[in-house]
């Protein structure tokens, strides 16, 4: 059996750098890229300023919040998790490029980036742009889906610049509103209009980043007084001469030493000038992060539990509600809606707590019967345990004797009862 097994493996075994037959040139593949075609990236220049940092980090935290395609009861409680096309893009990879958190992460940038942004079922196992009696796309499984930037708006359909897998590629495509999830940026009158306290900041950002270009260019900023007036033709070309001079002697030499008449005078210009940009630019970082409800601590790491608690309700939560309530609405039916599916978003409360307070909240859960053992050794990392009552909803710290669940029983068969 061990030699049928082996000799199994040895004819099925592959190697990538030995099974190239047959062989293929580079064309046959498709358009190719030095870099990832797909990738988001930032427009108006915000990729050159520190703003990038505040748009990653918003990014991720929402995109560690689980989305999943759940059925609820009829008081809107959590049931189960649906296992459909639409979950798979959320648990497991959105595209053959994304994984599902990756893909949540492109979405968010892009949003906060652009104001606005599609999301487009690129794969569904019924086309969801066909017409059933009325102008109303049909019932569809999303199976995958993509970033997309609208470039063009139509009273009911829109035009979508979205990255095409098969020809790696971006392609611009018109697909009708009520198939494309369009997701606009609750923060939008903070951080996308054109005189929002974000566009200022990156204007004033921008601003500063020339002036460290020029500061750095190398030039000397350098006014020559000559020793005459320079006001015909004559001395103009003589002023332009003498100037050539000297950049050649500062070019030329080793150290960059150059000498001058006794009558000329050399004023140097790119001295540091006094200006309060700085201070605008602290002013304006400041009420940026207040308007956001974001403070440094949470960038740097050090932010306690209040704080993220703010951050979290008032930053990440209007942008996941947006995020899912345009789902439900573009990728559930009414029929699927009124059935009690719906489209709901997850933080796990214990990812910020420290391991000296979880054994306390543990306790307290599982003494008031609000969660089970095993459930509380799946937040902790541990394998669950085999004894039945890990899975029981009781306070394990009452003894609940066995003859009040089991009473006893005499030999004959008969109950026994207090009276013998």
């Amino acid at each position: 059996m061990s030699d049928l097994s082996f000799g199994s493996r040895l004819r099925h075994a592959w190697n990538a750098f030995f099974n190239k037959d047959p062989t293929r040139n580079w064309s046959s593949f498709g358009g190719g890229s030095s870099i990832r075609p797909d990738r988001a990236r930032f427009s108006r220049g915000h990729e050159r300023s520190i703003v990038t940092a505040v748009y990653n980090r918003i990014a991720m935290d929402a995109a560690a919040v689980d989305i999943k395609h759940v059925k609820l009861d009829e008081n809107n409680r959590y049931v189960e998790t649906v296992k459909s096309g639409l979950n798979n893009c959320f648990d497991i990879e959105a595209n053959i490029d994304q994984t599902g958190r990756a893909f949540l992460q492109d979405v968010v940038m892009s949003m906060i980036d652009e104001g606005c942004v599609a999301i487009v079922p690129t794969d569904t196992d019924t086309d969801p742009t066909l017409e059933n009696g009325e102008k109303m796309p049909g019932s569809f499984d999303v199976l995958t889906m993509r970033t997309g930037r609208i470039t063009e708006w139509f009273p009911d359909k829109v035009r979508v610049e979205v990255y095409n897998e098969r020809k790696g590629r971006k392609e611009e495509i018109v697909m009708p509103k009520k198939s494309v999830c369009i997701i606009e940026n609750p923060l939008y009158a903070v951080m996308n209009e054109p005189n929002s306290t974000l566009q200022r900041l990156i204007r004033k950002l921008n601003i500063l980043d020339v002036i460290d270009e020029q500061s750095g260019s190398g030039k000397l900023d350098l006014i020559i007084q000559l020793p005459y007036l320079v006001k015909t033709e004559t001395k103009k070309q003589q002023a332009e001469d003498r100037r050539l001079q000297i950049e050649r002697q500062l070019r030329e030499s080793k150290y960059g030493i150059a000498y001058i008449d006794g009558t000329e005078h050399i004023t140097q210009l790119n001295r540091s000038v006094e200006n309060n940009l700085m201070s605008q630019i602290e002013y304006l970082t400041s009420m940026l992060y207040s308007q956001l409800g974001i403070t440094q601590t949470i960038l740097d790491g050090t932010a306690d539990d209040a704080t993220m608690l703010n951050y979290y309700n008032r930053t990440i939560e209007p942008i996941l509600s947006a995020i899912t309530d345009e789902m439900k609405r573009k990728f559930l039916t009414k029929t699927a809606r009124s059935q009690g599916h719906s489209v709901e978003f997850f933080r796990d409360p214990f990812r910020l707590v420290p391991v000296s307070q979880l054994a306390e909240i543990a306790d307290k859960f599982t003494r008031n019967a609000i969660m089970t053992s095993n459930e509380m050794r799946q937040i902790a990392g541990m394998k669950p345990s085999d004894d039945p009552d890990a899975d029981v909803l009781r306070n394990k710290n009452l003894n609940q004797e066995k003859d009040a669940v089991h009473p006893p029983v005499h030999e004959e068969g008969e109950l026994e009862t207090e009276g013998g």
